[in-house]
């Protein structure tokens, strides 16, 4: 099998999510309505936020896919995020919406209410199949370096947890009489699953936004790299990272002989900037300032 490029395997991911959810989601909420269960409802709802999250995932993946053009020259790598904010703006709509109805379902217990064997049946099957597409997505998420990927991963994983949740009380429920209760606080539960997922989804993405700011491990690795070519520190400093999904930019200032030409010093910094842009792939901008001469023998060609 011929191997994907990263859009074709964030498209594959999210056609494997959305019909695997869809599949789910009529399931669990068409005998969430024959029982009238507002927690395994929600747990639906989670589901289809679920499928709902890898549609995104698959445009943005074709939005991003397109080549940098003249009004957007860094590309369009950020509509990944524009779809996650999205994404997450709607999750917490869902779960506001499945407070209220699990607080009203406490004020106004259903006499009689039973989960019934087919809702044990479909939170098992759903808890696996969940865990099953966390799988695909953290699996391709590593493989292609995606962290769009291994997020969707982990909102699958979210869900498998609030199936895990739902699986406790409806087993509780079977062998315990009078826990009138357990559906509404089960949907209190699911909500607030859905409420964790939109605020891990915002939050990561505001932050790319905004601007990351390198990791040490990344710095020190830059570093070492740096070192190994020339054979002395060069006093890397004021590392800047501009993330726009499928492009990065990389600013650093390093410090130079003061009394190298401007040529020599053009040299090193391209010398840096190609080996970037080959082993971290990211494109460089490399400031130079002057310090003290240094014995040119240290520094190589």
């Amino acid at each position: 099998m011929k191997k994907m490029n990263r859009e074709q395997a964030q498209v594959f991911e999210g056609i494997v999510s959305v019909v695997g959810n869809a599949i789910l989601f009529g399931v669990k909420f068409t005998i969430g309505l024959s029982t009238g269960s507002v927690a395994l409802m929600a747990d639906a709802w989670h589901t289809a936020s679920d499928s709902l999250t890898s549609i995104f995932v698959v445009v943005a993946a074709k939005l991003a896919a397109k080549k940098p053009d003249k009004e957007h020259p860094f590309g369009h790598g950020r509509w990944e995020l524009i779809a996650a904010v999205l994404m997450a703006s709607i999750l917490a709509v869902i779960g506001y919406e499945f407070i209220d109805m699990s607080i009203q379902r406490l004020r106004e217990p259903v006499e009689g209410f039973s989960f019934g064997t087919a809702a044990l049946v479909i939170t098992i099957v759903s808890i696996i199949v969940k865990e099953l597409i966390a799988q695909v997505g953290f699996q391709m998420g590593k493989r292609y370096n995606n962290p769009v990927l291994t997020a969707d991963g982990w909102h699958s994983r979210t869900d498998a947890i609030s199936s895990v949740i739902v699986l406790i009380g409806i087993v509780i429920s079977r062998f315990v009489s009078g826990l009138w209760w357990m559906d509404g606080v089960l949907g209190i539960f699911g909500a607030l699953a859905i409420f964790y997922a939109a605020f891990e989804i915002m939050k990561e993405t505001v932050t790319k936004i905004l601007g990351e700011e390198p990791k040490q491990e990344f710095i020190d690795e830059l570093n070492a790299a740096i070192t190994q070519l020339y054979g002395n520190d060069l006093n890397l400093h004021h590392v800047h990272l501009h993330n726009y999904v499928t492009h990065k930019e990389l600013t650093l200032h390093i410090r130079l002989d003061k009394d190298m030409t401007i040529k020599e010093g053009h040299d090193i910094a391209t010398v840096i900037e190609d080996m970037v842009k080959e082993k971290f792939d990211m494109t460089t901008t490399i400031h130079t300032e002057p310090i003290k001469s240094l014995d040119k023998s240290e520094i190589k060609e």
